[in-house]
């Protein structure tokens, strides 16, 4: 598989959750900045505890993994990623895909966290946009200049749940909608080999 650009020493915020996923704009309910803000600030304190843990990058996996699943609205995110093939995917099919496609995201980007021990994120600001709310945040790395980071949460599942990041103007989510698009059809669009891989890769 082509590497991907977005996989920079800056994607490391997206790690494990990366994949929150509106590529493009979703529905999503008003939710008080307030809100919003609360949720991220819970997200980046609890990325730059795992960071700072001391853990291996192999047992930050899982950890990644569990703050995807709990602050991340991940069935919005994995349909997204799937695309036009989530249309026909059955039931089934699609709780595989989820599960696979949140535990890749873990390791993927968790495999970049070793460049970023010893730096942080800070929530800075929160805004309504649309019918949903941004959060702006700075991130630091050592022997880099800070760099911005916008996420974007809703409480359309229910409860306030981040849906997409923006790095510096990127969307980072678009891009792995377009990597996962380019491994399904390396698969002749088989969802099920798909997921398998996903697995383990």
């Amino acid at each position: 598989m082509a590497s991907n650009p977005m996989l920079s020493r800056r994607a490391f915020v997206g790690a494990g959750f990366a994949a929150a996923a509106a590529f493009g704009a979703l529905p999503a309910a008003a939710l008080n900045t307030d809100q919003a803000r609360a949720l991220i600030d819970k997200v980046v304190a609890e990325v730059n505890a795992v960071i700072s843990s001391g853990k291996s990058e192999k047992q930050m996996y899982p950890a990644f993994e569990q703050v995807f699943v709990r602050y991340a609205d991940v069935p919005t995110i994995a349909r997204s990623a799937l695309g036009v093939a989530a249309r026909s995917a059955s039931p089934a099919q699609m709780t595989a895909f989820t599960k696979a496609f949140q535990g890749y995201i873990s390791r993927k980007y968790g495999r970049r966290f070793r460049e970023f021990i010893g730096g942080k994120i800070e929530v800075n600001d929160a805004r309504p946009l649309k019918s949903y709310s941004e959060v702006i945040s700075t991130a630091y790395l050592k022997g880099e200049s800070p760099f911005e980071v916008r996420w974007h949460v809703s409480d359309k599942a229910g409860k306030s749940l981040f849906f997409n990041i923006i790095i510096e103007g990127v969307n980072m989510l678009a891009s792995e909608r377009t990597e996962i698009g380019a491994m399904l059809d390396k698969r002749r669009g088989d969802v099920d080999a798909l997921i398998e891989d996903l697995k383990r890769v």
